[in-house]
């Protein structure tokens, strides 16, 4: 991927889980890189924080769309929605997601089990099936997707989240077959530890100081919603990506 200044202007970006942590810093990047960016979250204040951010870095005034992932037909309204008020969409960061509990799986309860899928995983199935016929649209879609290294299932205790990362790579990785000969191109980000409230959340004890924030790593994500891109289907590393340009540590 190039080192080169990626220019995104005139192309339309939704981010979701844009309120924080690598949504909001991607979302960030996008707009700093002239990229419309449309940003989806629970709280409108968190989101019009996230827009603040954009305009800071030079960026164009975002499209705030407060909306929770687990409201199916508001989920399956987006598309419409964005067509009215686009006719495209260019890039797709399908970021948001949730942690769901740190337990053995005997002990997950109902409800834990159905939010996370229904996040992590369901939500993004009708996030492609809204989108898809915008992205089809545009010259040169992106769509980049965050898994995890728990997605391996190598971790105990990880079993809901785990699942639904492994079940995301599925997905994504279908859609990118599914999309080869288009204009559309997908592929996967692995963040490995970066300082974020979930990684505080899961890993009370470890100093965030050690680790790479949100916007060291929000570059790769612009690398990959280059037009020029053609990767398709890849499972991209951030820790790789990182000590490739010496940024490995903190």
């Amino acid at each position: 991927m190039s080192e080169m200044a990626i220019d995104l202007d005139g192309r339309i970006a939704l981010v979701t889980g844009a309120s924080r942590g690598i949504g909001r810093a991607v979302a960030v990047a996008l707009g700093a890189a002239g990229a419309q960016v449309v940003l989806q979250g629970r709280v409108a204040g968190a989101l019009e924080e996230t827009d603040d951010a954009i305009r800071a870095a030079g960026g164009k005034p975002a499209t705030i769309i407060p909306l929770n992932l687990t409201q199916a037909e508001r989920v399956d309204g987006l598309g419409p929605t964005l067509y009215q008020r686009f006719g495209k969409l260019d890039i797709f960061i399908a970021n948001a997601g949730v942690l769901g509990s740190l337990s053995p799986l005997a002990h997950v309860t109902d409800k834990v089990w159905a939010d996370t899928l229904e996040v992590n995983l369901t939500a993004n199935w009708r996030l492609v099936r809204t989108l898809d016929p915008l992205l089809q649209r545009a010259e040169k879609a992106r769509a980049v997707f965050v898994s995890s290294g728990a997605a391996s299932g190598e971790k105990a205790y990880w079993g809901p989240y785990a699942v639904t990362k492994a079940g995301l790579e599925a997905l994504a990785r279908t859609y990118a077959a599914e999309v080869a000969s288009t204009n559309i191109r997908v592929n996967l980000v692995n963040p490995g530890p970066v300082a974020t409230a979930m990684r505080a959340k899961a890993f009370p004890g470890e100093d965030p100081a050690t680790l790479p924030t949100p916007e060291d790593i929000a570059a790769l994500f612009v690398e990959l919603c280059d037009p020029a891109l053609e990767a398709n289907g890849q499972l991209f590393a951030a820790r790789d990506w990182l000590a490739a340009r010496g940024k490995s540590s903190r």
